[in-house]
């Protein structure tokens, strides 16, 4: 090859390597570099996010339409599972039309595709049946650097059901808008959550007839994702709209101006259930049940285990059966129902037995929202029953399980409790929030070393949730293999070569006394020797790292309950040893926790105490760094150890 070749050879490759990262980077739109630049660390951003609401009075009744837009552009290769959407509706939700597209940057422009295979399913499992259906789709050639654009309508069927509108989501958005547009016969409240610290804009006119509201915000930066957060609900700026009244033919007519009128629509769905005699055999079990029960606490006590016992949970939201409660005698008989449906059949066993159960609704802690505040449906999500004995309120979920008289189930703890007494009268009560020490795991233990092992035995006492949720658990576990691997599991101690050998249950699955473990177990590797010394850390037990959060988190986080841990370890001095060192002993209090640890030495033993009491259910972000603060003043005492010598 002559020279002049080998240069023209060699200026080819030149221009062409020039080329290459030109053309990579031609394949996006500088839309997409200008958002990757911004939002570097988000799967993907939304453009534009807009609704549109439409409240109008035809023939005495409200007709509500929602219309929405979705744009969004994808940032990485996530567009992958972008591209499979499904929309929900069910019949307080008809969807009316969707439209969707999706678009791909190439040669320099968009090409748009739209979605022509739309396949609808019914949303269902074994212990959830409800009317909710799902269209699903799928956009296609979307890939990084790709847009997506979704608009669908919607017919809310009855007014109560207005949505509450979030501004905000787990990815940026750039422009929000919501527009809603009603009869200004029609009356609002609009009840705010969370939008102190945003730049909302909102305004009000009125045009032909029509009070047309806006609310408006830019540049909303995407909520973190975090494990453990109560409920998004209690942290996304939101408003819920709220339909207070209407006139109509001169007549005005409150929908949910307050909680009453709230309580006297739920009253008409329950007004006419159990109207027609009890089953026989309800009759006679009842009769069977309390014969030899002496008080009402303990007759109210036998009717409502055998319920939890025996019925079980199916959850149905049919349109309105999600609000109506199924007969007593087709629960009995059939041996399932939702929580509605368990509250009629526990309300009318207790009617057999001579006593007055109230029907009740109750918002799980998920749900941020008083009854005053938000007199909606969306306040609530669960039903159970309530009874006063002797002036104190009872608080009965028969969903649940193990759950003793004196105990709510947890997720109720600290909610509001609307509790019905007659057509037009109700209370509202709060659910109380179970004290540590009613949630209480309690270990005795004795240690002996034998070389580098540990050998010990344990005597073990729960109660409260703990207990409830080792039931929970245990039902799965049938087989004498299996119930030891399980609590291997759940008590393990020292290190991950904790291995129980021999274990005995006392009071299994019972409701009102504390579930009792004995067990035996022994420890590889756990000691360390030197010399003529054995190093020994006595804190096998450090449950309070489980409640320390990560030191940048952004959000609340949440306990299931108040707990109580007491822990007393006694080793055994092996002969020819004494204690050369012991730690000092060492306490922490304050308004979320309290922790003391304690060495004592008797009669050739070393005596260690761990009392640890958890006090709070929620925490604020400012709260969690002072607890995990207080956190690693106890890990940093866990290292301590004992040193024993040889004489």
């Amino acid at each position: 090859m002559n020279q002049k070749a080998k240069f023209s050879l060699f200026f080819s490759a030149f221009i062409l390597l020039l080329l290459i990262p030109i053309n990579l980077k031609a394949q996006y739109s500088p839309e997409f570099e200008l958002n990757k630049s911004r939002y570097p660390e988000s799967n993907k951003v939304r453009l534009l996010d807009e609704v549109s609401i439409s409240v109008k009075l035809k023939n005495n009744a409200i007709e509500i339409q929602q219309s929405f837009v979705e744009e969004d552009l994808f940032l990485d290769e996530s567009a992958t599972y972008g591209s499979k959407k499904a929309l929900s509706f069910s019949s307080f939700f008809e969807l009316q039309s969707v439209e969707a597209t999706s678009y791909e940057f190439k040669n320099g422009k968009y090409n748009s595709y739209k979605v022509e295979n739309f396949v609808e399913k019914d949303e269902l499992d074994d212990a959830f049946h409800d009317d909710s259906k799902s269209l699903n789709f799928i956009y296609p050639n979307l890939s990084i650097g790709g847009k997506t654009k979704l608009s669908y309508t919607e017919i809310v069927k009855n007014p109560r059901f207005l949505s509450p509108i979030y501004f905000g989501d787990f990815f940026p958005i750039q422009h929000k808008k919501v527009t809603l547009t009603a009869d200004k016969n029609i009356k609002f409240r609009f009840q705010e959550f969370n939008t102190e610290n945003y730049d909302l804009i909102f305004s009000q006119e009125e045009k032909r007839g029509d009070i047309i509201y806006t609310w408006e915000l830019k540049n909303i930066n995407k909520l973190k994702y975090e494990s453990n957060i109560p409920s998004y609900a209690r942290l996304l700026p939101h408003i819920v709209p709220i339909i207070t009244s209407y006139t109509s033919a001169g007549k005005t007519v409150n929908l949910l101006n307050d909680v009453s009128d709230l309580y006297g629509w739920y009253y008409s769905m329950v007004k006419d259930i159990n109207k027609e005699a009890s089953d026989t055999d309800l009759v006679a079990l009842v009769n069977t049940l309390t014969k030899d029960q002496k008080t009402d606490i303990d007759k109210v006590k036998a009717i409502y285990y055998w319920t939890q016992k025996n019925i079980k949970y199916i959850a149905f939201e049919y349109a309105l059966g999600g609000f109506i409660p199924r007969e007593a005698n087709d629960v009995f008989k059939k041996k399932y129902g939702d929580c509605k449906d368990n509250s009629s059949l526990l309300y009318e066993m207790l009617k057999i037995a001579g006593l007055e159960g109230k029907l009740t609704w109750i918002g799980t802690r998920t749900i941020p929202y008083s009854y005053n505040d938000v007199p909606t449906p969306i306040v609530d999500n669960h039903m159970i029953l309530s009874i006063n004995i002797d002036g104190q309120t009872y608080f009965l979920d028969a969903t649940g399980r193990y759950l003793p008289l004196e105990m709510p189930s947890s997720f109720i703890q600290g909610k509001e409790a609307l509790i019905s007494k007659s057509e037009t009268d109700f209370e509202i009560k709060t659910v109380p929030v179970m004290a540590p020490k009613t949630n209480m795991f309690k270990e005795r233990t004795t240690l002996q070393l034998k070389g580098n092992e540990i050998v010990g035995k344990t005597q073990t006492e729960i109660s409260g949730y703990f207990k409830i949720d080792f039931f929970n658990q245990l039902e799965s576990e049938n087989t004498a293999v299996k119930i030891k691997e399980y609590y291997t599991s759940k008590l393990r101690k020292g290190n991950n070569k904790f291995l129980i050998d021999e274990v005995t249950e006392t009071n299994k699955y019972d409701y009102d006394k504390n579930l009792n473990i004995d067990y035996t177990f022994k420890i590889s590797d756990y000691a360390k020797k030197l010399n003529d010394e054995i190093y020994f850390n006595l804190n096998l037990n450090q449950d309070i790292s489980l409640f320390k959060s990560e030191d940048d988190r952004q959000n609340d986080t949440e306990a299931k309950y108040k707990s109580y841990y007491d822990y007393e370890t006694v080793l055994e001095i092996p002969e020819n040893y004494v204690v050369d060192y012991i730690p000092e002993n060492f306490s922490v209090h304050n308004d979320y926790f309290d922790c003391a640890i304690s060495y004592i030495t008797s009669n050739n033993t070393i005596i260690y105490k761990h009392q640890l009491e958890m006090k709070f259910l929620n925490l604020k972000p400012e709260q969690q760094k002072e607890v995990n603060k207080a956190i690693k003043a106890v890990e940093k005492n866990f290292k301590e150890i004992v040193v024993l010598k040889k004489r």
